[in-house]
């Protein structure tokens, strides 16, 4: 990167005409895309004449198996030329069979043309909510079954189910941690002897010979044992784990009793609407896009910065999240079921056959075993119908689940009028009794901080409005209709004017609010 970065300044400053470098594939990757985002905005702007994201470097039997990116610089803010591939077959001579695609327009820092998804900006409303699992730093942390039961006799607060990023993926194995998190050595000693003997003789040799100080001095606890993601966890009976690099993108709850280590991203959600969200298409195309990919086997990476925190998730009604739940918890309990029930079936062969079925190809003998031990119908299924109610809660149901380009020229405008919205105060939080505590309190003291003549006055006449027709409709109008004043159920309804058995609703409609976090019972009342 130091190069591009080298060959680019040097273009901008007219030094050279233009320049092109071969790089490997993660060019794209979150990290290395900072360096062409600072050319591509800068004044003078850079502009990418040329690019290739993905394409093998593999032109012989022989060659090195990685995955490279072509680009091509010059100065300006002219179109370019994107190339990807759309097959790759066998060599024909010393060649591999490569068939590409064209596109032309600006080529944004993570090599694409159309949505710019590398313009997405975090969200408030995702703020602490997804983070890495533990970094050990000692492999001694890791104990068998047999080993962990002997430990746990002398106390099992510190010995914790322990789940790797191939555990979510391939066979699941039964694995156990020493956790001494936080404590200082005599309180760790005296907590579990066994267990700090095991860390004496199988964690600190090794961490003897660390060069970071942290490391070395710390030696009976993880290298990192990440704090702000425990407090989050806090509570939660589960929660969402997706691994970092994977050929599939797949989300699935993880009990909040097991600790998981770096090559698992954790997201502190325990609700299965935002299960149903993140395993939507919706979210794969947008995690596929802003994450990018890596490696020979071409895998997607679930990057926190880039793929989860700028997210903007759907604004859903009470019925469309109840929706999504449902289905969510259904495709989770259907995987895993058939997990138990077949040991040897991964999720990986699962989704690779779901692939297939997809795309129309005849399954092997193999697949079709995998097929039937998966259910793998029944789960395309699932997926099917989460799509489709994940799509009408954005009120996209207008889009096919093909048309990627257009999902994500919305998501980014999306993206864009969230940022506005949280910039205006107003933050859509994923867990507001977590992420902002403090917001009763500061209600109550800006309520009593008021001059007499600026304080909630009664409801008067002039405010009424008009009861909507829909369901959802009428939820939002409640919503809006709250005050940090306490009303009754019949001053709410005096805020509304219509005929018919509606206000029977109203009850109903309120304890929704309740459940969502938007409406609390207080004396006298009801508060937004």
């Amino acid at each position: 990167m130091y190069w591009w970065h080298h060959a680019a300044d040097l273009t901008r400053r007219a030094k050279a005409l233009r320049f092109g470098l071969i790089t490997t594939n993660s060019l794209t990757q979150a990290f290395n895309r900072r360096v062409l985002e600072h050319h591509l905005n800068a004044q003078p702007p850079l502009a990418l004449a040329y690019a290739i994201p993905d394409h093998p470097w593999v032109d012989a039997a022989s060659g090195a198996a990685v995955r490279i990116a072509m680009t091509v610089g010059q100065t300006g803010d002219a179109p370019g030329m994107l190339q990807t591939v759309v097959f790759e077959g066998g060599a024909e001579g010393d060649a591999v069979h490569i068939e590409l695609a064209e596109k032309t327009g600006r080529i944004h820092a993570d090599l694409s043309i159309g949505a710019n998804v590398a313009s997405a900006t975090a969200l408030r409303a995702n703020d602490g909510m997804c983070g890495m699992g533990v970094a050990l730093h000692g492999s001694g942390f890791v104990l068998t079954p047999e080993v962990a039961a002997r430990l746990r006799t002398q106390g099992d607060s510190v010995i914790k189910p322990y789940l790797g990023g191939k555990d979510l993926l391939q066979v699941s194995r039964e694995r156990y941690l020493i956790d001494f998190s936080g404590m200082e050595h005599d309180e760790a000693r005296q907590t579990n002897p066994a267990a700090f003997q095991h860390v004496i003789d199988y964690v600190k040799p090794e961490r003897d010979h660390n060069n970071r100080a942290s490391i070395r001095e710390l030696w009976w606890r993880f290298g990192w044992e990440r704090p702000v993601l425990r407090k989050a966890l806090l509570g939660l009976p589960r929660y969402i784990g997706t691994t970092e690099t994977s050929k599939h993108r797949v989300f699935q709850f993880i009990d909040a009793t097991v600790l998981s280590d770096h090559k698992v991203v954790c997201i502190t959600l325990a609700d299965a609407f935002h299960l149903g969200v993140l395993s939507s298409i919706v979210h794969v195309v947008w995690s596929i896009a802003t994450g990018g990919k890596l490696g020979v086997g071409n895998d997607s990476v679930y990057n926190k910065s880039r793929c989860f925190d700028p997210f903007p998730f759907p604004a859903a009604s009470p019925e469309q999240q109840a929706r999504i739940a449902a289905l969510a918890e259904q495709l989770d309990a259907h995987r895993k079921r058939q997990q138990a029930a077949h040991p040897e079936l991964t999720l990986t062969g699962m989704y690779n056959v779901l692939a297939r079925l997809r795309s129309g190809e005849p399954l092997t003998a193999k697949e079709k075993s995998i097929h039937e031990m998966g259910l793998v119908a029944v789960l395309r299924q699932f997926h099917d119908e989460l799509d489709a109610a994940v799509l009408a809660a954005y009120g996209w149901s207008d889009l096919a689940a093909s048309a990627t380009d257009t999902l994500l020229e919305r998501l980014v405008a999306l993206n864009l009028e969230r940022a506005t919205e949280e910039a205006a105060g107003h933050i859509r939080w994923l867990r507001p009794d977590f992420q902002n505590p403090d917001a009763d309190q500061q209600r109550v003291q800006q309520r009593i901080a008021l001059p007499e003549a600026t304080k909630p006055l009664a409801v008067t006449v002039s405010e009424k409005r008009p009861w909507p027709s829909t369901l959802p409709e009428q939820v939002r109008a409640v919503a809006d209709a709250l005050t940090p004043s306490p009303q009754d159920e019949a001053a709410l309804a005096a805020r509304f004017t219509g005929k018919g058995p509606w206000k029977k609703r109203l009850p109903e409609i309120l304890a929704m609010l309740e459940a969502l976090g938007r409406a609390k019972r207080s004396e006298g009342g009801w508060v937004g």
